[in-house]
């Protein structure tokens, strides 16, 4: 049997489960969840970090057209040396991630999590050089494969039995599921009483952007993009619905510090954008825009959206229990896991997307947690300024329940707006903030002065020392002193290129071949902040 026919029986399978059912299934296991919420199971001791970094993987060797050095275009990962790397595969056939262990929230744990990071991707860097291909950290990859469009690369699918399999995307069930959970012809049967072999013909899905209007078959264009994931696992978990409201109004500031993704691959532009249109009316996070626009296509609600708060922690259960079923998939069978008792629940949380989520699982009772997962930020140029996020993240957590800041006050309406604003604009944008003396400001420095002084104050409550607490702060205090992050330094440098006389698509392509070269210097030990000859 060919991988794509293994792949079409198991999405039929997957689309087969009776979805009412299923619904019902992770309504009754909420409750199972809601008891144990009572009892105390997701209750910890102390706070817990963790981390999701995503990457894709470009061509950097010299034996063959396909990784020609410097270059840098996008290449495939074989699944053998992702398992070679122990990373975990994503969307796309050139997507590979790494979860960290999570690590109690202190000087020690935070170390703990660099560490660890830069130990695997060091490793992962050197079995990939064997290879002739270099992981990247970023936002959203410019550079198509060798010999290939981008536009090609992410549409290209077969019809197998009526089931629509990208080509270029990795053999998951669930990932192909998503792409023909609306196909009205998918049980169709010939003349004959078989399976149909043609799917529809009309594209379900369609990247919308500013800029970017691409239509695809399946759900693949969403493999442009990539992303770094802080968690934060509460101490206890009745106070999960305050953590959230305030993780939701430091959604748009932090998304406004990391911005990372402002150009697509010049040949997806629509016609009448230009190398200057897409500077003054593109947006600096188009990463937003890409997530948002492909995964809505597949569903009556928006599951892609910036999440109303919750009261009380059972509403946020109720809230992922109701949520609309897009891949009803069978049931995986039981293992010794504490969460199996609430594995369709567990399913149905897979396609809760939402940019801050909440989280509840464990491996075993011990383990069980509460947590939110913090989803707005794109991949970085390094590692340090990575991990910067997750301290910055979690010391927030830490610090702004604990000083009962008045910013939780700051209307839903309003956070949501700054969310999207810095979507569109990065540090340029328009955002409103309640500081701690409750005074409404809309002063960026005063709003980041507040926010990042309370991001080392709750470092300092988890232990850290006055002077680590301020050096983990310290590449997003710089991104703020100087007005730079790594999309500004995107477009500053096509914006150079353009003057010197460069046509657009060479503008980018270039700038993106720069990015990873200095990322190749600085990835794992440095900082972005000597890009620019910072400090």
């Amino acid at each position: 049997m060919t991988t794509e026919s293994a792949l079409a029986d198991g999405v039929r399978e997957a689309l087969s489960v009776d979805a009412e059912a299923f619904a019902e299934r992770a309504a009754e296991e909420a409750e199972i969840v809601k008891q144990e919420l009572r009892d105390g199971s997701f209750d910890n001791h102390q706070s817990i970090v963790g981390f999701e970094y995503e990457f894709y993987a470009v061509g950097d060797g010299r034996w063959s057209e396909e990784s020609r050095a410097g270059e840098y275009a996008l290449m495939r990962v074989p699944r053998r040396l992702l398992e070679l790397m122990g990373f975990e595969k994503e969307l796309g056939l050139h997507n590979a991630e790494m979860s960290t262990s999570p690590q109690p929230l202190s000087d020690h744990g935070l170390r703990a999590q660099l560490a660890e990071v830069r130990a695997r991707l060091e490793a992962a860097e050197n079995t990939a050089g064997v290879e002739g291909m270099r992981l990247v950290s970023d936002g959203l990859w410019t550079i198509p494969p060798a010999g290939e469009t981008a536009e090609g690369y992410l549409t290209d699918s077969v019809a197998v039995d009526g089931v629509v399999v990208a080509v270029n995307m990795s053999d998951a069930v669930r990932y192909h599921a998503m792409a023909n959970s609306r196909r009205d012809d998918l049980n169709a049967t010939d003349a004959n009483g078989g399976a149909a072999t043609d799917a529809e013909e009309e594209p379900v899905v369609t990247l919308d952007a500013p800029g970017v209007s691409l239509a695809a078959e399946t759900v693949m264009p969403e493999s442009l993009i990539t992303s770094i994931q802080p968690h934060y696992q509460v101490a206890h978990a009745e106070t999960l619905p305050r953590h959230f409201r305030y993780a939701l109004r430091i959604a748009g500031p932090l998304l406004a510090l990391g911005v990372n993704s402002p150009f697509f691959p010049p040949a997806l532009y629509d016609d009448g954008w230009d190398g200057e249109r897409v500077l003054a009316e593109g947006a600096t996070e188009n990463r937003v825009h890409v997530f948002e626009s492909v995964l809505n296509a597949r569903t009556d609600a928006d599951k892609v959206r910036f999440p109303r708060e919750f009261r009380d922690v059972e509403t946020a259960v109720d809230r992922i229990a109701a949520d609309e079923t897009l891949i009803p998939m069978p049931d995986p069978g039981g293992s010794d896991r504490f969460d199996d008792d609430f594995a369709t629940f567990r399913t149905k949380h897979g396609s809760y997307w939402r940019w801050v989520r909440p989280v509840f699982e464990g491996a075993s009772r011990s383990a069980a947690n509460a947590r939110i997962e913090f989803r707005p930020i794109p991949g970085q140029p390094t590692v340090r300024d990575s991990i910067a996020f997750q301290a910055a993240f979690a010391g927030l957590m830490q610090a702004l329940a604990q000083h009962e800041h008045p910013v939780i006050g700051l209307e839903w309406e309003t956070a949501r707006d700054n969310f999207y604003a810095a979507v569109a604009d990065g540090l340029d944008a328009d955002m409103e903030w309640i500081d701690r003396d409750g005074h409404r400001t809309t002063d960026s420095d005063a709003m980041y002065a507040d926010l990042l002084d309370h991001a080392e104050a709750g470092l300092r409550t988890a232990g850290c020392a006055d002077d680590e607490a301020a050096k983990w702060i310290a590449p997003l205090r710089w991104r703020v002193a100087n007005r730079t992050t790594p999309a500004s330094w995107k477009r500053d440098r096509v914006r150079a290129r353009l003057d010197d006389g460069d046509d657009f698509a060479t503008a980018v392509v270039d700038t993106q071949r720069e990015y990873i070269r200095q990322q190749a210097d600085a990835l794992i030990d440095g900082g972005f902040s000597a890009w620019t000859d910072g400090e």
